[in-house]
């Protein structure tokens, strides 16, 4: 298909067929969702491509056993890892100092390698650690006297910098939505659930957050509720 057939085809299925799905395409297309914008390239998330009969059980009773999640023949449980910023940091700083070595000629190399280490290495460590709110508020005055002088972003409260966390997830999960759609495998994105058994069932860490759940299958006859509804486009199109 083509990319406009493909958004085309997409839906959100709330009522799957009985058959199975071939798990190993769902994994291609989660390996396809990494390839997704993201903030920084910080990567921080994680998916939990959720094949067991007794798992997708118990996952559909904390998705409230929606039509979606309990006809679901697989389910992936896209998750913000906000707490790894220190890891991801690290890999990194030997990415781009490998690029820079690579790519760079040699009397700018040093110095662009300092860039990326004070980058990864102080700044994201700065805007993306948490202490129950206070460095939030410490990046916000501190930003907010740079912004007398020069062109800067305000959003780096702790609550705005989990928000960058979840968009980037979310860029993936549309990915991986998209690429299923390639495979003409059915998907609905739910974000109707219990957190916390959803993070207790699979043993996530306390600084994991669930960004949202897909289920997979291929859709029933019933599945679709109807025909896609938009607002006019004249209404959200803005041409400045």
């Amino acid at each position: 298909m083509t990319l406009e057939e493909i958004i085309n085809y997409r839906r959100s299925v709330r009522q799957y067929k009985a058959l199975s799905i071939d798990s190993d395409k769902v994994k291609h297309c989660i390996a396809l969702a990494t390839l997704s914008p993201n903030s920084s390239n910080m990567q921080l998330w994680e998916f939990y491509h959720v094949t067991s009969p007794e798992i997708l059980k118990e996952l559909s009773i904390a998705c409230l056993d929606q039509g979606a999640a309990s006809s679901a023949k697989e389910m992936v449980v896209f998750v913000s890892r906000q707490d790894l910023y220190k890891k991801r940091g690290k890999q990194l700083i030997k990415l781009e100092t490998e690029n820079v070595l690579k790519n760079s000629l040699l009397e700018k190399q040093e110095k662009r390698i300092k860039r990326w280490e004070l980058y990864y290495g102080k700044v994201i460590p700065f805007l993306y650690a948490r202490f129950g709110g206070v460095l939030g508020i410490v990046r916000k005055v501190l930003v907010n006297l740079i912004g007398f002088f020069r062109a800067i972003t305000y959003q780096v409260s702790e609550n705005d910098v989990r928000v960058v966390v979840h968009k980037s997830c979310a860029l993936a999960a549309q990915t991986f939505m998209l690429a299923m759609a390639n495979e003409k495998l059915d998907t609905c994105p739910m974000e109707g659930f219990d957190s916390r058994k959803v993070k207790r069932l699979l043993n996530l860490p306390c600084g994991a957050e669930v960004n949202m759940i897909i289920s997979c299958g291929i859709r029933d006859d019933q599945g679709v509720w109807g025909d896609r509804m938009r607002v006019p486009f004249e209404e959200v199109y803005k041409r400045i």
